[in-house]
């Protein structure tokens, strides 16, 4: 395996971002081989989850991760290895392995990583068509052959297979039945839309983007979405019709009402609850929701329809402030992301 040590042979690229696809993609633009490994099974503590990558370009430039700890630099290794020759290779770490004791693994905790080649020439055009792909907002999985490396983009349309739908409905990837063939699930970012530009919006805003939600913040009065308040990126200016006309309130969507002026509220809860979003909550008191209740009632909605929405919103941890209540909400899209399959 080769040794971890500074090289000159390749120019360095600056990636431009800490995601693992998006920094392999700048190397790969950059005329850069690079390797990208990937989590194929894990079992007990692993702290990366299947699906976790690690792109490669060279001794100290790489991003993303696969075991958040030592593992890595045996990986890192292998990685130069697989650039050079080519071959990709499945690495084992297991509790009977010092580094695997390091990165956390000690606990009885195991992974397994494949590590593979992307060439410029061959390869890039794969990596725009992931990226073309999620920027539709289309679910994906990639299937990779572990004996060499071959790999395809399946999407719904063409998931014939039950392991490969199957990946597509729930976003989790696996390894086929035959263990010969991993299954990697890439799903559109989960996305928070927030009706309503006010404090509570302000916190659910930031503790929403650190943990990895891409979040827009509609609301029609100009002053709440001033650019003073919210990332001028996740503004989007108008009442929540033209808003959401603008988004897709897909399965990957969680929405969220926070105005409490009820005719901004009902018409996001109007459009939230005709969409296949995963989450819908709403902010007010059970005296104000039962009267959001008849008012949806008298709109046509059943009772199976109004069950969809989360009100009072957020988990109930007795949150006061704003920060709380916004900590609240934040933890239930969670929960419900991480707990009900797409269906």
């Amino acid at each position: 395996m080769t040794e971890v040590r500074p090289s000159s042979v390749e120019p360095k690229t600056e990636a431009t971002s800490t995601e693992p696809r998006a920094a392999a993609r700048t190397w790969l633009e950059a005329g850069r081989p690079i390797a990208i490994a990937t989590v194929i099974d894990t079992w007990g503590s692993a702290p990366v989850r299947t699906g976790g990558q690690l792109a490669i370009a060279g001794v100290d430039e790489f991003q993303g991760s696969v075991s958040g700890g030592c593992v890595e630099a045996d990986v890192i290794a292998a990685g130069l290895d697989v650039i050079q020759s080519g071959h990709p290779e499945t690495l084992n770490f297991g509790v009977a392995d010092e580094t695997a004791w390091r990165a956390g693994l000690a606990c009885g905790g195991k992974i397994r990583v494949h590590v593979a080649r992307f060439d410029p020439k061959s390869d890039l055009a794969f990596l725009k068509n992931v990226d073309a792909a999620i920027a539709e907002r289309s679910p994906i999985v990639v299937a990779t052959r572990l004996a060499d490396g071959n790999r395809q983009i399946i999407d719904a349309t063409a998931a014939t297979q039950p392991e490969v739908a199957e990946a597509l409905r729930r976003g989790r990837s696996a390894l086929d039945a035959t263990g010969e063939t991993f299954l990697h699930a890439i799903t559109p970012a989960r996305r928070v839309i927030i009706v309503g530009a006010t404090h509570i919006a302000q916190h659910l805003a930031l503790m929403a983007t650190a943990s990895g939600y891409d979040v827009k913040v509609i609301d029609p009065r100009t002053a709440f979405t001033s650019p003073a308040r919210f990332e001028p990126s996740q503004i989007v200016g108008g009442w929540p019709e033209d808003g959401l006309a603008k988004l897709a309130a897909d399965p990957f969507t969680a929405i969220v009402t926070l105005t409490h002026v009820d005719e901004i509220d009902d018409e996001a809860l109007t459009l939230a609850l005709k969409s296949p979003c995963r989450y819908i909550g709403s902010l007010g008191s059970r005296k104000t929701h039962a009267k959001r209740v008849a008012r949806l009632k008298s709109a046509g909605f059943s009772d199976a329809d109004i069950a969809r929405i989360h009100a009072p919103i957020g988990l109930d941890i007795a949150a006061e402030t704003p920060g709380e209540i916004a900590t609240s909400i934040l933890a239930q899209i969670i929960a419900t992301f991480r707990k009900a399959p797409v269906t």
